[in-house]
């Protein structure tokens, strides 16, 4: 398999990026966004674009992969909906049509979030546009597309979130990780980038998976864990 991570230097674009440094059967990586990753490996290759919308200078080298795993999103956290559709649904139907026309045989899968309104009508402004841009992702002539909703996500083996206060309180509640991983609502960053790898490649019998799922969906029992590999 091959695979695009846009997002890759985020908390769940880095998670997903690890597993597949460490999985044999993902046999290429492209990540694509405004800055590189820290990441150095033979199947990995970094675009740099500072418009990661617009991907019309880089479409001739987008063809050929089988999964995308769109891991770009921002908090809604004082933003008026105009701006937070900008990024959340313009941007990433800007970049799933073109990789719909470039590479109908893929398997695309968004980062939503938990609580999304797949309605488009309720009173969350953020759950609203999550849903419009799920329904509307699920239209597009791929292969298979599927929508993650995660809920509180706990990062692992050393990754980090960018933005620096839910970074303070990670580290804040890390000594209470191993309680917090029991509950329903909570998944690990290394639980969701083996999720999404998992369902990339075998599928999955619904389009909208919630977290209750996710941490469901097991990793082949036989994979070796080379984290010695990835830096």
């Amino acid at each position: 398999m091959k695979a695009i991570i846009f997002g890759a230097t985020g908390m769940v674009g880095k998670s997903v990026l690890r597993e597949c440094l460490l999985e044999d059967k993902v046999q290429g990586i492209m990540t694509i966004g405004r800055t590189r990753t820290n990441q150095q490996h033979q199947k990995l290759r970094q675009i740099i674009l500072q418009e990661v919308a617009d991907l019309s200078t880089v479409e001739p080298e987008l063809t050929g992969y089988d999964a995308c795993f769109f891991c770009l999103g921002v908090s809604s956290v004082g933003m008026k909906e105009e701006e937070y559709r900008k990024i959340t649904y313009d941007m990433t139907l800007s970049v799933a049509q073109t990789l719909a026309r470039l590479n109908p045989q893929m398997t695309f899968i968004y980062v939503s979030g938990s609580g999304t309104d797949s309605s488009e009508k309720g009173r969350s402004m953020w759950a609203r546009v999550k849903g419009k841009t799920e329904n509307d992702l699920l239209r597009l002539p791929f292969q298979a597309a599927y929508m993650f909703r995660p809920g509180a996500i706990l990062p692992s083996h050393g990754v980090k979130s960018k933005t620096k206060l839910y970074q303070i309180f990670y580290d804040a509640m890390k000594p209470f990780y191993p309680l917090l991983k029991k509950l329903h609502i909570v998944i690990t960053s290394e639980q969701l980038g083996k999720a999404m790898i998992q369902v990339a490649s075998g599928g999955y019998p619904r389009s909208v998976i919630e977290n209750n799922e996710l941490k469901k969906i097991t990793w082949r029992p036989d994979r070796i864990d080379r984290e010695s590999k990835v830096l």
